[in-house]
């Protein structure tokens, strides 16, 4: 009898989703192991890790364990976008902050824009954190949808196209979808109130990163932070080149060094310093 011939599975490419701008890009959960430092990045609203992988991709050449969340709603569609909820985000950022905990000696935790949000959230209940790391924290949003209509008209607008923004280098760089989902928008709404309520209680050094050319943020929203925590270390940067992505934008080269200078000074201070 003749051997029969196997077959031998077929080798496709993954299915670009029509729903991401980049789609071609890596955009799911990463967990990059080096040294006792862990880092955790999240990224923001309707966007995927591929925001903040480059800072990621230098602080991991830097010897740091990284890690970053592809947070629940995101790089699938809107429509599954809205039907997720704000705890759910902090659970999964929750998760990963569990994981690097486990195997590092210290984690700094931190966002780019809603990942922003959700690094303060998670800071507020964490004294044991080594530290902050916001870039352009969406505490404060300048956008069409009203954080009073969002939950009113939910029920009959799904979304909301963006506006057209001025190109910068980060548009190759980000991944995301093309809308922004009026349900979802409404969750993050509601957890701009509660860390509204929890700076207070954030103590550990804190690093805000934001670009002077962002359409987006709020323009106060860095110096309302460093006045409502009580921590000692604080620190407010502006990128003068760069909009809302500072993390992927023409000076992501100097946000990931100041990220890095900023890591360093927290980590040579002494345990138990008063710096601290």
């Amino acid at each position: 009898m003749a051997a029969r011939e196997r077959l031998k599975p077929l080798r496709t490419k993954p299915t670009p989703n029509p729903n991401l701008v980049n789609s071609h890009l890596d955009g799911g959960s990463f967990f990059w192991q080096a040294g006792p430092v862990g880092v955790l990045l999240s990224h923001g609203f309707t966007a995927t890790s591929a925001e903040v992988r480059p800072l990621a991709t230098v602080l991991h050449q830097r010897g740091y364990t990284v890690a970053g969340p592809l947070l629940p709603g995101h790089g699938s569609s809107p429509e599954e976008l809205n039907r997720t909820r704000w705890p759910e985000w902090a659970a999964a950022f929750d998760e990963v902050y569990r994981r690097l905990a486990a195997r590092c000696q210290c984690v700094f935790v931190g966002g780019e824009s809603m990942g922003g949000l959700l690094a303060l959230h998670h800071a507020a209940s964490h004294p044991e954190i080594a530290g902050v790391l916001v870039y352009a924290p969406a505490l404060s949003v300048q956008s069409k949808i009203k954080p009073l209509l969002a939950p009113l008209i939910a029920p009959f607008v799904k979304w909301q196209p963006k506006p057209q923004q001025t190109p910068n280098p980060a548009d190759a760089l980000w991944q995301g979808y093309r809308v922004n989902p009026v349900a979802a928008a409404a969750q993050m709404f509601a957890l701009q109130r509660v860390v509204r309520r929890q700076l207070p209680f954030i103590r550990r050094p804190i690093l805000v990163i934001q670009g002077r050319l962002d359409p987006t943020i709020d323009p106060g929203v860095p110096d309302f932070i460093c006045r409502r925590v009580t921590s000692t270390v604080k620190e407010i940067h502006w990128l003068e080149n760069s909009h809302h992505c500072v993390v992927l934008d023409a000076e992501r080269e100097q946000a990931a060094a100041l990220t890095l200078q900023f890591i360093e000074r927290v980590l040579s201070f002494d345990e138990g310093s008063p710096h601290l």
